[in-house]
């Protein structure tokens, strides 16, 4: 299994950044595909997933409204378009895959993480 993200950067507040998440080495097809993300002296916390079957989604409080997961199942890619963004959005950000989609989401159920790739939002 590979996950590979792509597409942070640095964006000043209110700004827009769209991450990829590339997979490969499993059944794409059904499968939950989640973003994570984690601050420096915080938690990992989930922020959205999608389920690749069906396409149900989720998003966490802090960024519904703002943030869209979306996919590409010929490609067996995962996106995050993130908008608005303010600096409490500042983390690196994971793609990860898991079997199941859980409820709620947390980092502990998703078994393939990507390295990561840095979300930087200045004020």
């Amino acid at each position: 299994v590979q996950l590979v993200e792509s597409g942070g950067g640095s964006v000043q507040a209110g700004g827009s950044l769209r991450l990829s998440c590339a997979a490969s080495g499993f059944t794409y097809s059904s499968y939950c595909m989640g973003w994570f993300r984690q601050a420096p002296g915080k938690e990992r916390e989930g922020v959205a997933r999608i389920y690749t079957g069906g396409g149900s989604t989720y998003y966490a409080d802090s960024v519904k409204g703002r943030f869209t997961i979306s996919q590409d199942k010929a490609k067996n890619m995962v996106y995050l378009q993130m908008n608005s963004l303010k600096a409490e959005d500042t983390a690196m950000y994971y793609c990860a895959a898991s079997p199941f989609c859980p409820s709620p989401l947390r980092p502990g159920f998703f078994s393939y993480w990507g390295q990561g790739t840095q979300v930087t939002v200045s004020s």
